[in-house]
């Protein structure tokens, strides 16, 4: 095998080697070296690449039109920008997602990559930065406190898509199963304990109105992210970059990647406020929340199958036990559950985050970030996992449901309209002592005819509003 062979960069620290084949540079090497944190890089999340590319793209654009930038280097700048936009060079991106130094090693990365590809693209070797420089060409008119939380925050922008797609189809595979399952009528429980009659459609049905209310949720969320601060420089005052580059730079991305971003009304505000981040980690705690409720249901009704509810069966998708012989586990819903438990310690990160921000800047951006860029990405990949290995595959034990409803002392609620409350919990009381049936006590006891008490604890007539009142 070849040695590697490398090439000299030199930064404000010295000298440094470099691969020499490699886009990235001396600053890149740095962090490589110094963040062996997380195993989490930059590449891993294509999006995050692709988000930095358009801030890149836009900065030169605005940049060469305001007559700042030689439009040719621009013009080489932006045509690496959009290889990147492609796919390309995403490996070139390797600097831990957990760093000191508030991203500015993301955001050098990606100065460095761009440069060395336009460098190329313009008929020059990698590291020449005469001719194209990752801090006076590519990193015109920026600093790492707009250009990074930028990036970022269109990279949520573009993932909330997905997560809200996912969750649309699940969302629909839950309405198909209340479709599915309309007429089957089992017990419903509250505190655990027997309560009214429902049908199995009803309680999936309701799982699907409870995780739509969460899309309208992330999208009013995901608005706060679209605010930038692209041309406040170090902190907020504009400071390197011309009149005018913070409107361009803003518009000419919301041009470049089709979505619509806004600048920042108070640049000095923005430059060291995570709120949105907190509103949106926010989001994604809740729909946590909500979805492992969902989860904790699905494997209360699947439980036993003999000793437990056993109401619905979920799909069987692997051996449940090292030692116990047809044991299936709930594995999928058990997986969601615990996802759901890292996106809402996720959440707790960036609360703490957030609040650590000092005066003119908030160090702990990349913290931030990893952690939603984390939440997200498991979210969507749980939702996925959710839907085609667990609900699409659910069924309903109807008759076991149906006896459990007719064995039940909770139908005795129905009678209040009839015999008061305090009769049906004297009925209730004796039904639970003697071990015998409500139907066979209310009779005995002559509190109401045989037609009356037939038509009152006739399941499908509990299901909505008593006759009585209609």
């Amino acid at each position: 095998m070849s040695e590697q062979k490398f090439r000299v960069e030199s930064d404000l620290l010295g000298e440094l080697q470099v691969p020499a084949e490699a886009y990235y540079g001396v600053q890149t090497q740095r962090a490589l070296n110094n963040y062996k944190i997380s195993n989490t890089r930059m590449c891993d999340y294509p999006e995050y690449v692709i988000a930095i590319a358009y801030v890149k793209m836009a900065a030169a654009t605005a940049n060469a039109e305001l007559g700042v930038l030689d439009k040719k280097i621009a013009e080489a700048i932006c045509a690496a920008c959009r290889e990147i936009v492609g796919g390309k060079f995403h490996d070139q991106f390797p600097v831990d997602m957990m760093q000191g130094g508030a991203g500015t090693s993301v955001n050098m990365n990606a100065n460095e990559v761009i440069a060395n590809r336009a460098l190329e693209l313009m008929g020059h070797k990698k590291g020449e930065y005469q001719y194209c420089s990752p801090n006076d060409h590519v990193n015109c008119a920026q600093s790492t406190n707009d250009a990074y939380p930028t990036a970022f925050r269109y990279t949520f922008v573009r993932m909330n898509k997905k997560l809200v797609s996912s969750l649309g189809a699940l969302i629909a595979a839950f309405r198909a199963k209340g479709v599915e399952f309309k007429d089957y009528i089992k017990m419903g429980r509250t505190q655990l304990q027997d309560a009214v009659p429902m049908t199995a459609g009803q309680e999936f049905n309701a799982f699907a109105t409870n995780l739509e209310e969460e899309i309208a949720n992330l999208e009013r969320n995901a608005v706060l992210l679209r605010e930038i601060n692209m041309g406040g420089t170090a902190i907020g005052t504009g400071l390197n970059a011309v009149p005018g580059f913070a409107e361009l730079c803003t518009r000419r991305m919301s041009e470049l990647c089709g979505d619509t971003l806004t600048k920042a009304e108070d640049l000095v505000e923005a430059t060291p406020d995570t709120g949105a981040y907190v509103s949106y980690s926010a989001a994604l705690k809740r729909l946590a929340i909500k979805l492992s409720k969902i989860c904790n249901d699905l494997r209360l009704m699947a439980s036993g199958p003999r000793c437990g509810l056993h109401e619905i069966n979920l799909p069987p998708m692997a051996p449940g036990s090292s030692i116990m012989p047809g044991k299936v586990n709930p594995v999928i819903p058990e997986v969601t559950n615990q996802v759901c438990f890292k996106v809402i310690g996720n959440d707790t990160t960036v609360a703490f985050a957030a609040e650590a921000g000092q005066l003119q800047l908030n160090v702990m951006e990349p913290v931030i970030c990893e952690s939603v860029l984390e939440s997200v990405t498991w979210l969507c990949n749980a939702i996925e996992t959710l839907r085609t290995k667990c609900v699409e595959g659910i069924t309903v034990n109807a008759e076991h449901c149906y006896e459990m409803v007719k064995n039940s002392i909770g139908i005795v609620t129905a009678l209040n309209p009839y015999i008061g409350y305090k009769g049906s919990t004297k009925v209730a009381k004796k039904a639970l002592e003697t071990g015998r049936s409500v139907y066979d006590i209310v009779l005995e006891d002559g509190l109401m005819t045989k037609e009356k008490l037939d038509e009152a604890l006739n399941p499908q007539a509990m299901l909505g509003a008593h006759a009585l009142f209609k």
